[in-house]
């Protein structure tokens, strides 16, 4: 295909406002699928997918429109794949904003602007959803226009469910972005945008190739990795993959590979030919670096190995997945994940449930903390019980993030309160019409369990909430340990700020005190920073009323009785084993 009929575009925009919908119209109307063939949301692929209606996985596709080859990627909305989002925005020259009509412009929206922009990409805004009773097109339209500094006229109004406007926007995305501008003689350099593993086949890898061309049979190399392999297939995903002899300059397509892990292909690399090869980068390029951490664990230890293998199985389709062996004396053997949020982490957990049949303990989500020692020297630890002796340690650094939340204008004050209570700083205010953008930073650790249920109880559900990694910084951290009958359970502990361990301390015993069974002895359950308790609570044992077999008599009886009662209760205290239930070590993810 000529360059100049190529057209490459994604479409953007925050979760639920009918990106999968739209990609649906878009590929019937070119005639890519069939009526037979059609059913909705048909790019999102995972059960999960379709249930949870958000879609996980980017999915490329290739529509024939007027002369025209178009390329479109379906991107995720939501920010623990941004990354992914980034590199799919670096193989476009085009990209369709979608905002709802009736829910107007959200966080997850600014974001993916920001990002486009950052592209340098040609942005096309289109209102969806105006069939709705709740559709309100002056007001969202104003807000684009404040946004992107458009004409009232360049906004496309149309309904992805109905299909009416969308073939406005073909012809906009044929008349409006620019060709590719690759060049056809320079040495092949293709983007990786991404990469999963097929059990039957291998590596397969999306990429854009921006100059030269890939031909099946080829040798390629991956220039940040450095890892070798053969293009054994090349195609167009449209959407069911359609082999072809080459990707030809400007073209996106897939290449089938004999690599045996996607942590060869990372998304962001580039692609070269041993024939032409090129010794430069595509730029952009970074590594990826999972920031929640958590410990999953069979809950029979008989299903470790079970557990081991489908980690590691799911880990050769995700690159961003790191993992490695742990033991609790409590718990037993696990592995301890590392995720890029948790809605990655969730949709893990139940792909491990689900497709593997696993029954799992998941220890509270932490972070990744920086230790520098006495000594000069620097750890990196994802787990409170890694943490060293406190006499070893100058300081601990712990990550921050840049956070923006958009709500109505009402709601301004409940959420700066909310924002300060979780240790956060408001940075700045502006308004995009009727609706305020708080700018905010704020340590990721006080995130990770329950903001944003509170962010969207604060705001009637209106909130909605984007944020990147910031930087490390050095605060006053301890670790606090609790006991449940006098022995320590390392998988309870968790890092926090001093000024709020003992507020911490206290609920997290409380909830353990209604979540682990009465024992026939008393179980004392108690929070300590080091060798300092700071809060604690009593299951009282159970009474069993020895005394029902006398019958009147001497007092001293009754009491000779009660008191072997109590001393096999000490006796019991001793050597009694407490079984503590998996919901334990998730009662920091609720904690109201």
């Amino acid at each position: 295909m000529d360059q100049s009929h190529i057209r490459n575009f994604c479409i953007i925009a925050h979760i639920d406002h009918g990106k999968s919908t739209l990609a649906d119209r878009l590929m019937e109307i070119t005639g890519t699928v069939s009526k037979r063939d059609m059913k909705s949301q048909l790019l999102d692929s995972m059960d999960l997918e379709r249930e949870k209606g958000i879609t996980i996985k980017l999915a490329p596709v290739r529509m024939a429109y007027k002369d025209c080859e178009l390329n479109l990627i379906d991107t995720p909305g939501h920010v623990d794949f941004s990354y992914e989002v980034s590199r799919s925005l670096a193989a476009c020259e085009g990209a369709i904003l979608v905002v709802d009509a009736s829910q107007g412009i959200q966080a997850q929206t600014l974001a993916n602007v920001y990002l486009a922009l950052a592209a340098d990409l040609t942005i096309i805004p289109v209102l969806n959803k105006i069939d709705l009773p709740a559709a309100d097109v002056p007001r969202v339209s104003a807000e684009i226009i404040n946004l992107l500094g458009c004409d009232e006229s360049d906004i496309l109004k149309i309904s992805a469910k109905t299909g009416e406007g969308v073939p406005e926007v073909l012809d906009a995305v044929v008349e409006k972005i620019a060709p590719p501008a690759g060049n056809e003689t320079d040495p092949t350099r293709a983007l990786i945008f991404d990469s999963y593993y097929d059990d039957y086949r291998g590596v397969i890898l999306y990429t854009r190739t921006v100059d030269g061309s890939i031909k099946k049979g080829d040798t390629i190399e991956m220039l940040a990795t450095g890892a070798n392999g053969l293009a054994l297939e090349v195609g167009a995903l449209s959407p069911v993959m359609q082999p072809g002899t080459e990707l030809a300059t400007g073209e996106i397509g897939y290449i089938v590979t004999n690599l045996k892990t996607t942590r060869d292909a990372r998304v962001g690399d580039t692609v070269t030919v041993k024939r032409r090869h090129a010794s430069e980068q595509l730029p952009g390029y970074q590594h990826v670096r999972p920031f929640v951490y958590a410990g999953f664990f069979p809950v029979s230890n008989e299903d470790y190995n079970d557990l081991k293998e489908a980690v590691e199985k799911l880990s050769l389709s995700d690159s961003a997945l790191q993992f490695e062996p742990e033991n609790s004396p409590v718990l037993g053997f696990g592995v301890r994940i590392g995720f890029l949020g948790l809605l990655h982490m969730d949709i893990i957990r139940e792909r491990l449930e689900r497709e593997y049949n696993l029954d799992l303990v998941v220890t509270n989500p932490s972070t990744d903390y920086q230790v520098t020692l006495s000594k000069g020297e620097e750890l990196d630890i994802k787990s409170a019980s890694e943490l060293p002796d406190v006499s070893k340690i100058s300081e601990i650094r712990e990550p921050w993030i840049k956070g923006e939340i958009v709500v109505p204008q009402d709601y301004i004050g409940s959420v700066i309160q909310l924002i300060v209570s979780k240790r956060g700083r408001q940075k700045n205010l502006s308004y995009i019409d009727e609706r305020a953008l708080i700018s905010f930073e704020a340590p990721l650790a006080n995130l990770l369990t329950d903001f944003y249920d509170q962010l969207k109880s604060v705001t009637s559900g209106y909130g909605s909430f984007n944020y990147e990694l910031d930087d490390y910084r050095a605060e006053d951290l301890v670790r606090v340990d609790f006991y449940v009958a006098g022995e320590m359970v390392d998988s309870l502990s968790i890092m926090m700020h001093r000024s709020e361990a003992d507020g911490v301390g206290r609920t997290v015993v409380k909830k353990l005190k209604e979540v682990i069974p009465r024992q026939n002895f008393q179980v004392a359950l108690q929070a300590a920073i080091g060798g300092r308790f700071i809060a604690r609570e009593d299951l009282s044992a159970y009474r069993k009323d020895v005394t029902t077999g006398l019958y009147g008599g001497d007092v001293s009886r009754k009491k000779k009785v009660l008191a072997k009662q109590a001393k096999g209760k000490k006796r019991m205290k001793r050597f009694g084993k407490v079984d503590i239930p998996s919901e334990a070590f998730t009662v920091l993810l609720k904690r109201d």
